[in-house]
């Protein structure tokens, strides 16, 4: 099994935080930029130095850091292999271990303090804000959807990988 850099386990706590809530705020911007709500139940925020819209709908934030959640214990068990959906996230060379800390939320508190020069912060952080205004930017451009769509987040898991058990789907409508 290829894995991806060994990295200090503190740093690949981090960065697991870092691209998880990057990827809650970019289903967020999906969700609002292809109208699968009403863009009234958003609000705008600001996250990585941009405008960023973040639903108000308690059903539909709570399905998201659910699945959210998911990834992350997928990506912290080192499992996950090429994603195939419309909006593809490769995260092949993220760490197969990401340390012991259980920390999935982002605080620039912590990452400040690692200075060991393994990751870069201000160029994961540059990163992440290039990518999500870029989603932004391409969901904005793209044609409307049809009446009714869904949506749904996919996690293509390693050959080798064990099958999640008891991880359960719901729809927010």
């Amino acid at each position: 099994m290829e894995t991806g850099p060994l990295i200090p386990a503190s740093q690949a706590s981090h960065l697991l935080s870092s691209f998880t809530t990057f990827l809650t705020l970019t289903l967020h911007t999906l969700l609002y930029h292809r109208a699968l709500y009403p863009k009234t139940t958003f609000l705008t925020a600001r996250a990585l130095n941009l405008p960023v819209h973040q639903s108000r709908h308690p059903g539909l934030c709570t399905w998201i850091n659910d699945a959210v959640a998911s990834v992350a214990a997928q990506l912290r068990k080192g499992t996950t292999f090429d994603v195939l959906e419309r909006w593809v996230f490769d995260v092949d060379l993220f760490p197969a271990g990401w340390g012991d800390r259980e920390e999935v939320t982002y605080n620039p508190a912590l990452v400040e303090g690692d200075d060991d020069g393994v990751v870069n912060w201000t160029d994961v952080n540059e990163a992440l804000r290039g990518a999500l205004r870029r989603v932004a930017q391409k969901a904005e451009m793209m044609p409307d959807l049809p009446e009714g769509s869904t949506f749904t987040v996919a996690v293509e898991l390693r050959d080798d990988a064990d099958s999640p058990i008891g991880v359960s789907v719901s729809v927010i409508r």
